[in-house]
């Protein structure tokens, strides 16, 4: 039977929720639309440990591949590219599943939270990358000028989202705050999946390894070779940005490889921080339960 409530799947990078959403999509008949801000471009799957073709044989997944790497998704875009496949997979009889770990993408969809739909001016964001290069913390204090309550929400150095809300201003002359509205899914049931934090750690250590045994660097150099420059957001996201000084001669291949490491880790505690504030998340430790007993209590949470 197909749940009424939307099933989401979240939590931290390398806890499993790939192999968990595949399933609980199996036992419920169902597919998985998938909120990662990273699987969404095209020839970025080692370094996104994007789900395999043998994976995605077995569960149909929504938004893999829909952009190329110099191309910009914003948040609106995603959330209605999301409903969208999710209004499809209903209407085909089955039961969708949101499932990732980029948290505003979910909150996007789960709250409706979405912004206006200004495309994106790349001159503009080019002249306030290079003035935050300039002036570190210069965007958040102009952002606290024209829209203080976004700047209370954005941490100063996150430069992508600082960018957005001016390029919003910017063109709108209107707050970003003013303009995001709500537009809530329904019902939802969102199931946090987590484990002790070192276990975790060396799960993220171990996954490098296997991306770096499977081509990682031999991707980013085919993705530079087709002409996609080091600065673009794409290209600045984990595993590229280490494999690309690595390609440039400026660390070790070992250097690269444990930056990267690190920088998971980071990464993963950041996701945390995000998904413990939202207390409707019920979460699930999955430290010593095989994959159908994590479907199993999934299941059971929806029921």
């Amino acid at each position: 039977m197909v749940p009424d409530a939307l099933i989401v799947i979240c939590g931290p990078t390398a806890v499993g929720k790939t192999a968990a959403a595949i399933a609980v999509a199996e036992r419920l008949g169902g597919e998985i639309v998938c909120a990662d801000s990273r699987t969404i471009y095209r020839g970025m799957d080692i370094g996104t440990a994007k789900p395999t073709p043998t994976q995605r044989a077995r569960v149909a997944h929504h938004l893999l591949d829909i952009a190329n790497p110099d191309q910009v998704v914003t948040l609106a875009t995603y959330r209605e590219m999301a409903i969208a496949a999710m209004a499809q997979v209903r209407a085909n009889g089955r039961a969708p599943i949101l499932s990732g770990g980029t948290g505003l993408y979910i909150q996007a969809v789960v709250d409706g939270f979405t912004i206006p739909q200004v495309p994106p001016d790349l001159a503009l964001r080019t002249r306030l990358e290079a003035l935050e290069r300039d002036h570190p913390g210069m965007l958040h204090r102009r952002l606290h000028e024209v829209d203080p309550i976004a700047a209370a929400r954005i941490h100063p150095r996150n430069v992508r989202r600082l960018i957005r809300a001016l390029e919003v201003y910017e063109h709108t002359g209107r707050p970003i705050s003013i303009q995001q509205r709500r537009d809530p899914i329904g019902a939802a049931v969102q199931v946090g999946l987590t484990m002790d934090r070192d276990t975790l750690y060396r799960r993220i250590d171990a996954r490098v390894d296997e991306q770096l045994a499977a081509g990682l660097a031999g991707e980013v150099q085919g993705l530079l070779d087709r002409g996609y420059p080091p600065t673009l957001p794409a290209m600045e996201g984990l595993g590229y940005k280490e494999m690309i000084e690595y390609l440039q001669g400026t660390v070790s291949l070992e250097d690269a490889a444990r930056r990267l490491k690190r920088n998971t880790r980071r990464y993963a505690k950041r996701q945390f921080t995000w998904f413990h504030r939202d207390d409707r998340i019920r979460w699930l430790d999955v430290d010593e339960l095989g994959l159908e007993e994590v479907a199993d209590r999934c299941i059971r949470m929806v029921e």
